[in-house]
């Protein structure tokens, strides 16, 4: 539905989560009888969780707490896990930056250059422990560095920005990444993102990824609505990629795409909505930095924090909730939706009568009416 801005000037009326809510209007189910699983590729897991790429939610040690725990952890494989051979006394550094100082140190302490042997030793840190290896790269660092992280033994492969696109235009003489070639040629699955609109995740899907990442500047740790005024209110957009991959797999015969929401998902019941709105898996990244394992240690930050020339992402503190294995699993000691995320989700899923993620896809939501500003 659009609405006028101006005369000169329509825009859609689009939803966050905190503009819709779910209502159950059917049987109700026992929580254990609720399945939260899902698979991606050949890859199968217990929960729909998946640790974002941020150094201050995921290192090596962490990467395999969580998969042992039944979801994914993704290594930023631009990080500091990359660059540093003991990054530990950087990480503490960070943390006690004074808040005059973090963007200024931070770039300093980022600009030491990557390490493709360090690569290599991270992921095989985590094969060790037999849960599945994924990395991550930024769209312009996966040309340089993609055959170093697949020749290390990867399971999943993420390029992962504030958007991605399947078209690229430039003036470097350096041709972009042709990600429909780059997928074609791999080996591995491949999840890419973010994308926001129903044709930009068609275009996504269209280049062969077994995944798209939904959202675009979301999070506790980013400022990109405030410095580029670019934001994806979550459930509108989460609705219009399963829309284009409900379309996309008309159009190739059946091939499914898995959603992924990426963004904005700062409690169980954000996590919920996301799913209910048709996501298959979600990103998480604030609500896993509060964990006591998490390398930022109560702080948190991502890749934007640091840019070169526009930062656009603080490094924030979000506090230390509870042990990671609680967060995830619980018993929660905590009332606000921060701990028992994989509870919370079995407890609403139950409470609408749905037995898998794919049946709570099609839940009832509705809308609340806003008011005036």
């Amino acid at each position: 539905m659009e609405i006028e801005i101006g005369r000169a000037k329509r825009a859609r009326q689009v939803y966050g989560f905190d503009d819709v809510a779910i209502v159950p209007n059917r049987r109700t189910r026992d929580p254990e009888v609720v399945s939260t699983a899902w698979r991606i590729d050949a890859f199968h897991f217990d929960t729909p969780f998946i640790a974002a790429p941020m150094d201050s939610v995921v290192s090596p040690q962490t990467a395999i707490a969580i998969g042992q725990l039944g979801g994914l952890g993704v290594l930023n494989l631009e990080g500091l896990w990359t660059r540093y051979e003991n990054p530990e006394s950087v990480l503490e550094e960070i943390r006690e930056l004074p808040a005059d100082a973090a963007t200024v140190r931070m770039r300093e302490i980022y600009s030491q250059p990557i390490n493709p042997e360090l690569i290599t030793a991270r992921l095989a840190q985590i094969r060790e422990a037999e849960v599945p290896v994924a990395g991550a790269l930024s769209p312009h660092r996966t040309q340089e560095l993609y055959e170093t992280v697949v020749n290390a033994g990867v399971d999943l492969f993420v390029i992962r920005g504030n958007t991605v696109s399947a078209e690229h235009v430039s003036n470097d003489t350096k041709p972009p990444l042709n990600l429909k070639k780059f997928i074609y040629e791999l080996d591995v699955p491949v999840i890419v993102g973010g994308a926001a609109t129903y044709t930009s995740a068609l275009h996504l899907m269209r280049t062969g990824a077994a995944g798209v990442l939904v959202g675009f500047g979301g999070g506790a740790s980013s400022t990109t609505r405030a410095t580029l005024g670019i934001h994806a209110p979550m459930a509108t957009a989460i609705a219009d990629v399963a829309g284009a991959r409900r379309d996309y797999m008309d159009e190739s015969d059946g091939r499914y795409v898995h959603v992924i929401a990426d963004g904005g998902l700062g409690s169980s019941g954000d996590i919920v909505k996301a799913i209910a709105c048709g996501a298959d898996a979600v990103m998480l990244g604030t609500v896993l930095a509060r964990a006591e394992e998490a390398p930022g240690g109560g702080w948190h930050w991502g890749q934007e924090a640091y840019h070169d020339d526009l930062p656009r992402g603080n490094r924030v503190h979000v506090g230390t909730v509870a042990p990671l294995a609680e967060l995830l699993d619980g018993p929660a000691n905590v009332a606000d939706g921060s701990a028992n995320l994989h509870g919370a989700l079995r407890r609403s899923m139950a409470t609408t009568g749905y037995s898998d993620l794919k049946e709570f896809q099609r839940v009832n939501l509705v809308v609340r009416p806003r008011s005036s500003p």
